[in-house]
């Protein structure tokens, strides 16, 4: 049998903001509650489970690879919905993309305050690109404040 990653548990004060955002910027779907659990699966399989506690969380960090295509439409509801997005995860590029590789990928919050990272190729896929380390502006986005 291979090894393959099924689920994980995504700590938020809300689950239903935080998994119904997730879902909406990626144009996904968020499933039907399964006890304290509200599930979003990706195209894979993966499921992050969505969980409301009280308590201090941790902000940890996930990451899409998308193609082309849906790296548009999510990059297009991230403007279109106003929330800030930057090239890097330290946010020193805020309201900009990343080229590297030789594709695109973007970096954003959730509302629980989790880093989500979308990328149309994987790290590592092209390390000899011209693109690596090219930022582009993205019209009307945000930075964050």
């Amino acid at each position: 049998m291979s090894v393959e990653f099924n689920h994980t548990i995504v700590l938020t004060r809300d689950r239903e903001k935080s998994a119904r955002f997730l879902a909406g910027i990626l144009g996904l779907e968020a499933g039907e509650p399964a006890g304290m659990f509200l599930p979003v699966t990706t195209a894979n399989g993966v499921t992050l489970d969505f969980a409301t506690v009280d308590l201090d969380i941790p902000m940890q960090h996930y990451a899409f690879l998308v193609s082309e295509d849906e790296f548009d439409a999510i990059l297009a509801r991230l403007v279109g919905a106003g929330v800030a997005i930057q090239a890097d995860p330290h946010g020193t590029q805020p309201r900009r993309i990343n080229r590297n590789d030789g594709g695109r990928g973007v970096y954003f919050q959730d509302p629980a305050g989790h880093g989500l990272e979308v990328i149309t190729r994987p790290y590592g896929a092209d390390p000899e690109s011209p693109l690596n380390g090219v930022t582009e502006e993205v019209p009307g986005a945000v930075q964050a404040g």
